[in-house]
């Protein structure tokens, strides 16, 4: 089955290569964007206001290949994609939480962004602990890597 969509916006942000990019947004590289959403969506922000955090979802535009084993960012065995935040998917699709400064118009202000300049952007939900932050979580390989992503950055393995 063929799955399209259509993009709601674009996602700017002062990161205009791969390599050097944060590579989550607690990352210490992490800068302010703007998530600006195509005018015939803006209705669609209405009381989005109140949240002090978005999850946004968005296309990986610049991955041209996709790979089921990689090496991930904060490792150096190979791992299955499924079980890392790697971009190289067979659905190039990103997520973020980004902290929520203001809305002006259709353009949301925002703190924490590791996403590539002129992202398409496919979706915006708001962040809501009590449905997004499980109590009890393992991290499974990740546990070593714990308070790492801070200060990793991307490099050429991805592009």
């Amino acid at each position: 089955m063929d799955v399209t969509y259509r993009s709601i916006g674009v996602i700017h942000s002062p990161f205009a290569d791969l390599e050097g990019m944060p590579i989550q947004p607690t990352s210490k590289a992490s800068a302010p964007g703007v998530a600006e959403v195509f005018p015939e969506f803006a209705d669609g922000l209405r009381d989005l206001d109140g949240f002090s955090h978005v999850i946004l979802l968005y296309h990986l535009h610049e991955v041209r290949r996709a790979a089921l084993i990689v090496t991930p960012f904060l490792g150096k065995q190979a791992r299955g994609v499924f079980a890392t935040r790697a971009p190289t998917r067979p659905n190039p699709i990103g997520l973020s939480i980004a902290e929520l400064v203001r809305i002006e118009g259709n353009r949301l202000h925002l703190a924490n962004v590791d996403i590539l300049d002129a992202t398409p952007l496919l979706d915006i939900k708001p962040y809501v602990p009590e449905f997004d932050q499980p109590a009890d979580v393992r991290t499974g390989w990740l546990e070593p890597a714990q308070g790492k992503v801070r200060s990793r950055k991307s490099d050429d393995r991805f592009v």
